[in-house]
């Protein structure tokens, strides 16, 4: 008994020996629980607050700029500014700029004034399901508040009591992109490029450092293959690869869960080769500052599903997070990808409309590149 106790202890030493000499992969393990708990208790809010919104008021009246009023004070709507007219706000729907549009009719006024019904209509974007919920629940409840307020008013100008049964709003909502607000529709736009760069990333480093533990890149360093030919020939199997994996990915989401592709295929096929580049740099970062397939793993992880997942809008809306996590989410490459995929299928975006999330994303594809270089170059060195 004493025997087996000794060589467990002389083992269990050993393994803490390893482990102080490995202060990389000690720092991940010790890490990792603390950065997850953050990201989980900032990031997962199943609130919406601050909806991006605009209003179109073509009444223009006392009355309009009234009501527009009762949502810019709510803490649930910010609204942004105002729109000419439905096609403005489809523009500004497609450019991901607002969430919601309020709408004022001519006549609302003359009809509130008149003790008359007063038509509204609240318009949500259904390619965020989640927000699209909630910021059509939260304007069915603002409406009749707002409601029974000019009930109220209107039966005292008039020295009558009020009933239940009167009401002076008559608020309308409409989804647009998803007006069955299938939650599909929404998910597998973004589940593609969480999949990409889960494969991408954590391929890409665990390939390199298994290369490295079996000592075999050790051995196309000394061939007469030059740096960049020996990264560009690692990395040309899994851009093929990610391809094909977006192809069955897209062509499932199209055939068997019916998700539309309203958008320009040119742009997502663009969109996607700077997107997988991206991933695979960050894949080369990854494999360069890991010691071990174990650490590699972990990082891969970090990197690559949390922020994919929490920190682009796909799970939760970004406007619902804190501002420095917001801030967070531009350095990874799904906070892009993931406007860019929900614009073209959903909401048939093209150039016009997406050029500026896809002009960030080349940018920060370029910015990775360059240090997973710099980076690969010191660690084969």
């Amino acid at each position: 008994m004493t025997g087996g106790l000794t060589r467990v202890g002389a083992i269990t030493r050993k393994e803490f020996r390893h482990l102080v000499r490995d202060p990389r992969s000690l720092a991940v393990v010790l890490l990792l629980p603390v950065i997850e708990l953050v990201l989980f208790a900032y990031a997962i809010s199943f609130d919406v607050d601050n909806l991006p919104t605009v209003v179109v008021d073509q009444d223009h009246s006392a009355a309009s700029q009234a009501y527009v009023r009762t949502y810019s004070a709510s803490s649930f709507f910010d609204v942004q500014g105002s729109a000419t007219g439905l096609a403005q706000v489809d523009d500004l729907f497609r450019e991901n700029r607002v969430r919601a549009a309020v709408v004022v009719p001519a006549g609302f006024g003359r009809a509130v004034a008149a003790g008359e019904k007063a038509q509204v209509a609240v318009l949500v974007d259904g390619a965020d399901v989640q927000a699209a919920r909630i910021g059509q629940a939260y304007a069915i409840a603002l409406n009749a508040r707002y409601g029974a307020q000019l009930t109220a008013a209107w039966a005292d100008r008039q020295g009558i009591a009020t009933t239940g049964g009167i009401g002076l709003l008559e608020p309308r909502s409409r989804t647009w992109y998803n007006p069955e607000r299938r939650s599909s529709l929404f998910l597998i736009p973004g589940l593609v490029v969480v999949i990409i760069m889960i494969v991408t990333v954590q391929q890409t480093a665990t390939s390199l450092v298994r290369e490295r533990d079996l000592h075999t890149y050790e051995q196309m360093q000394v061939s007469p293959l030059r740096p960049a030919e020996l990264l560009v020939g690692k990395m040309l199997p899994w851009t093929l690869l990610a391809f094909l994996d977006l192809s069955i990915i897209v062509a499932l989401g199209l055939g068997v869960f019916g998700v539309p592709l309203r958008g320009s295929v040119l742009l997502l096929g663009v969109a996607s080769a700077v997107f997988i580049l991206a991933c695979l740099a960050l894949g080369l970062i990854v494999s360069a500052v890991s010691p071990s397939m174990e650490t590699a793993n972990v990082l891969a992880l970090m990197i690559a599903f949390l922020p994919s997942f929490l920190l682009s809008g796909l799970a939760f809306p970004l406007g619902s997070i804190p501002v420095w996590l917001r801030w967070l989410s531009y350095a990874f490459p799904g906070r892009y990808m993931v406007s860019i995929s929900h614009g073209v299928f959903l909401r048939g975006a093209g150039f016009a409309e997406l050029w500026q999330p896809l002009v960030q994303l080349a940018g920060y594809a370029l910015l990775v590149g360059t240090v997973a270089t710099v980076l690969s170059r010191r660690r084969t060195s």
